[in-house]
Order: structure tokens, then sequence, then C-alpha cells
């Protein structure tokens, strides 16, 4: 699975690990996560994170 970078904290959405503190789960594809989630360090959207390498 991709993954995400935030471009405001350079915070990396890793789907193999998820998100536990914000409630998404192991194995949670980006594009699976909910609309109204936010990076867990600065609290921007899922529209300013990019696909990285």
């Amino acid at each position: 699975m991709k993954k995400y970078i935030c471009t405001v904290c350079d915070w990396v959405y890793d789907p193999e690990v998820g998100d536990p503190d914000g409630g998404i789960a192991a194995g949670t594809a980006f594009e699976d996560i909910p609309e109204d989630w936010v990076c867990p360090i600065c609290g921007v959207g899922k529209d300013s994170f990019e696909e990285t390498e």
C-alpha cells in the first residue's frame, strides 16, 4: 500500500501502521480513511497529504 506525507509537517501516514490514536486501524488504505480525519501532528485534513515513496 502507498504511503502519504503531510505537506505541512512531514508526518507520514503508513497504512501498515495506521493511526491507532486517531481511530484508524493498521491495514487501512489512505483512500479508506474518513474525510474528517486530520493529521495527528498538525491537524490539517487529508487534502494536505501527498503520495510518497
